[in-house]
């Protein structure tokens, strides 16, 4: 049934971003066969970046789980612009996140958790993934979260 996922989307009062365009020398998704694979997404939100410095210390944990709950809704933006509806995942296979930290910050996991989250509450058992959450000394543009994913997409 078309729209499953849209209808979702709506029932959880969640608005799609605009898919944002790369800001360096690559492209924002790519598929192969039938993998999907989307390009590092920052806390962009409809052209205005959001979420610039460290969680752990300009940012609580919370904060930086909103932050990535933004990365993941522009991964679900992208997954859109590549493939046009969003009932054709098969399954969110890998989310990869980073999380702009100091040395001593040990909760990676919990920030990461704010997409992980998401995923499930958009595509419920195909939401579910495999992840990895690691710290990072910088992130481009000083932003606290950047994530990348890898999609299956239904033949």
């Amino acid at each position: 049934m078309s729209g499953t996922v849209e209808a979702k989307l709506k029932e959880l009062g969640i608005e799609l971003p605009n898919a944002p365009q790369p800001a360096g020398s690559y492209v924002q998704h790519y598929q192969s066969g039938n993998l999907l694979f989307v390009a590092g997404q920052i806390p962009f939100w409809n052209g205005e970046l959001k979420f610039q410095g460290k969680v752990g210390q300009e940012f609580s944990i919370e904060e930086g789980q909103e932050a990535a709950r933004t990365c993941a809704l522009n991964i679900i933006a992208q997954i859109k612009d590549a493939v046009g509806d969003l009932d054709k995942v098969a399954r969110i296979v890998r989310l990869n996140g980073f999380v702009n930290c100091p040395t001593d910050f040990a909760d990676h996991p919990k920030v990461i958790n704010g997409a992980s989250d998401l995923m499930g509450d958009v595509f419920g058992e195909k939401g579910k993934h495999t992840r990895i959450a690691l710290g990072a000394g910088s992130l481009p543009l000083n932003v606290a979260v950047e994530i990348d994913a890898v999609i299956e997409i239904e033949a």
